[in-house]
């Protein structure tokens, strides 16, 4: 069997002799930092998931036109299953970095939905969180997952969730902003990891930032009026809570579904399912708390 040394070292991209390290934090995919005489470089191997709509080509195009437009680093090399990206000298932000540095996220981001458009090329790929929530169902009852008896309440929930959201343009949304996916290099910040990337609205990327940084409804008004430039009215409020719930309910499928599928070295899948259920629960008591129960 190849080794993934062997993988890496066949590669035809290294100007020399090269060193291997791994890069840890990914949840799906394998992480490498290789040097050659040419400096570092990440070295990122991820088959397709249809599972999770992932599609490496996309994937490809989308870090590239990233790239383009300034938002994150150089596509080095690519082939089916494998990426090579020039390795930024950056801290890798915690959701204490997101929670204090709200301005700077809310204009990266907005700038990104803004910008993304004009350099992305290929078939348009439409990121809805309530479709996939609702083909997440579909994947674990097929799959007769260990949570199917709670699949018709999350359906349900996610009908209420829907149901409030305001309307707003249609932007292109990285969809999956954990903090870990901005980096900070001292002078600017940068976005990596480009698997969700597509159209959509610009709610579940707030939604998204909000709850995964652990932000207090204070800093969530900030986060939402830096990036609409102004203060958010009641239904923008409301949309934004509502979509953090969703965005919990998501990620929490996202790692059932990757409990039947993936098998990622070190990440105990379950127990990332519960910490998300967990936080999902917190969400909602302060969504219902203030909202109550809407039906659509």
């Amino acid at each position: 069997m190849t080794s993934v040394d062997d993988r890496i070292r066949a590669l035809p991209c290294w100007n020399g002799r090269i060193e291997i390290a791994p890069l840890q934090g990914g949840l799906s995919n394998e992480n490498w930092v290789v040097t050659d005489a040419g400096g570092q470089h990440v070295v990122r191997f991820g088959r397709d998931f249809p599972f999770h709509h992932v599609v490496r080509e996309r994937e490809i195009m989308v870090a590239t036109a990233a790239h383009a437009a300034g938002f994150a680093p150089a596509v080095r090399y690519a082939q089916p299953g494998v990426m090579v990206s020039a390795y930024l000298s950056a801290r890798t932000c915690n959701a204490a970095d997101v929670r204090s540095d709200q301005g700077r996220i809310a204009a990266l981001v907005r700038r990104f939905h803004t910008e993304m458009p004009r350099h992305v090329s290929g078939a348009g790929f439409m990121f809805w969180a309530f479709h996939v929530i609702r083909d997440y169902a579909r994947t674990l009852a097929a799959g007769n997952s260990r949570m199917m008896a709670a699949l018709p309440g999350y359906l349900a929930l996610a009908d209420e969730l829907e149901a409030v959201q305001s309307p707003l343009p249609i932007i292109f949304g990285h969809n999956d902003l954990l903090p870990a996916n901005f980096l900070d290099d001292g002078t600017r910040l940068w976005l990596i990891d480009f698997e969700y990337a597509g159209f959509s609205t610009a709610m579940f990327d707030l939604a998204g930032i909000a709850s995964n940084a652990g932000m207090t409804a204070a800093d969530s008004d900030v986060l939402l009026a830096t990036y609409f430039g102004e203060q958010p009215g009641p239904d923008v409020r409301r949309s934004h809570l509502a979509m953090q719930c969703a965005s919990l309910l998501r990620e929490a499928m996202w790692s059932m579904v990757s409990e039947l599928h993936l098998h990622a070295p070190g990440v105990d899948y379950v127990a990332y399912t519960d910490e998300n259920l967990a936080r999902l629960d917190a969400a909602l008591e302060d969504y219902r708390t203030r909202y109550g129960t809407t039906r659509p």
